[in-house]
């Protein structure tokens, strides 16, 4: 039997979040024995929580985890892993620029025993180019700081094992930007096996991104200081 969560983190995302669930009930309904949908509203200030309320009243499968005030992006995908309940965890972004379809062929990869976290990297993102240029950046940094993980660090298309949330949960610190590479580094440094596939990714059509934001890029450097400060002198850092 297969069962698997849905993470979607979301701020600020009322025009996408209906559409969004939509998209995942008619996709993987049909691939998996079992699903839950676990939305987290990271203090939006619109109307998230409310089309989220909608969903839940037509689809079981729906339920919302909700931040009284935005604690950032990473805290968000963080409390979405943590309050999932399934065998496998799939967390993707609510903006709708990733193709919800292309789960299905990340799926075998972790059910024949190939795998235990997936992850998506994007050959061709659409963005504007400041966020490539920052995306480039940011990843190639931290593969400088802390070795190679996977090619697009920040790529919101990832699956992977429950145990691998259970194995890591404990140690994280970033609640930011840095939050995705300090779940690869934990992840791979406790033995799991990574294996990458191609994803599309679409303009956002609605709403904003926040991202390239000074206070969110600026959070992000100094948790990235932190984690490479810890996997160097802190206490669990042989087995971190």
């Amino acid at each position: 039997m297969t069962s698997l969560s849905v993470v979607l983190p979301a701020y600020n995302e009322e025009a996408n979040i209906g559409p969004m669930i939509e998209d995942v009930v008619r996709v993987v309904g049909p691939l998996v024995d079992d699903y839950e949908i676990v939305v987290v509203d990271d203090g939006s200030r619109d109307q998230t929580a409310a089309r989220v309320r909608e969903k839940a009243a037509e689809h079981p499968q729906v339920r919302l985890v909700q931040h009284e005030v935005n604690k950032g992006y990473g805290a968000a995908v963080f409390t979405g892993l943590t309050s999932a309940t399934k065998d496998l965890i799939f967390f993707t972004d609510a903006d709708r620029q990733f193709v919800i379809e292309e789960i299905e062929k990340f799926l075998p990869l972790i059910l024949e025993g190939k795998a235990d976290l997936v992850a998506g990297y994007r050959p061709a993102r659409s963005d504007p180019f400041h966020r490539k240029l920052f995306g480039w950046g940011w990843s190639a940094l931290m593969t400088l700081l802390f070795g190679y993980t996977v090619r697009d660090v920040d790529c919101a298309f990832k699956l992977f094992r429950r145990q691998v949330v259970e194995a890591v949960a404990g140690k994280i610190t970033s609640g930011g930007a840095t939050f995705s590479i300090e779940f690869l580094v934990r992840a791979k440094r406790a033995g799991f096996h990574f294996r990458e596939l191609p994803v599309s990714h679409r303009p956002r059509v609605a709403g904003s991104q926040t991202g390239a934001r000074l206070d969110v890029i600026t959070r992000a450097f100094l948790e990235m200081l932190r984690l490479r400060w810890q996997l160097w002198f802190g206490g669990n850092a042989s087995q971190a």
